[in-house]
């Protein structure tokens, strides 16, 4: 199985990365929140990666940290009716740290909101998946991509992104509208940002 591709990224688009490597050009399919952290085009790239195996095709998906990957893996296997492309687009809305949060919290008005995704789907991913938020990838965040280690505690940076988000929540922001102002914020200035200084980049974003 390939967990992980590391090499020169030569394309990159919202759902697709291009990435070379002893000469072969592989191509990922990647969620939004993914291709927000990737480099410029010619610089190094890793990605955690997941193959799909099909009668007729081998899709390749990555993802900015294992934590990400493993959760858009329990989705597929777990979530009736919830396929890769499903599972991307979701992972394309929101965050992974809100995406846990709303599936623990029963938020299934927040989760509908994913494009393609109706309330079905959405309770289904509630119930089948409330009881697993959390176990997988636990140590690892979605905001390590940006610059904090698997030496670092996870679980404040999470919060940070929570609180900031439950903020502009409070101002009037849609949940996943303040998880993208948010996430744009943090790339803006960077991982070691306080929950205020992450509202105010956002509300002036």
């Amino acid at each position: 199985m390939i967990t992980s591709i590391q090499g020169l990224l030569t394309a990159a688009t919202p759902l697709h990365a291009i990435i070379e490597l002893n000469g072969l050009g592989y191509e990922v399919n990647i969620p939004v929140t993914t291709a927000e952290k990737l480099p410029q085009t010619g610089s190094t790239v890793k990605l955690h990666t997941l193959v799909i195996y099909r009668e007729d095709a081998q899709t390749l998906y990555g993802f900015a940290t294992p934590a990400e990957r493993d959760f858009f893996r329990l989705m597929i296997e777990h979530v009736t009716g919830v396929g890769p492309k499903m599972a991307l687009t979701i992972m394309s809305k929101l965050s992974l740290p809100l995406l846990q949060s709303t599936i623990a919290n029963g938020d299934v008005a927040t989760l509908s909101k994913c494009p393609g995704i109706g309330k079905k789907t959405a309770e289904r991913l509630v119930i089948e998946l409330r009881s697993k938020v959390g176990v997988t990838g636990s140590a690892e965040s979605v905001l390590s991509a940006s610059g904090i280690s698997s030496e670092d505690s996870a679980a404040p940076a999470d919060n940070k992104m929570r609180d900031a988000i439950l903020a502009l929540n409070a101002l009037g922001y849609k949940t996943a509208d303040a998880d993208e102002a948010i996430r744009r914020a943090i790339l803006a200035i960077g991982p070691k940002a306080t929950t205020e200084q992450l509202i105010k980049k956002a509300l002036g974003s």
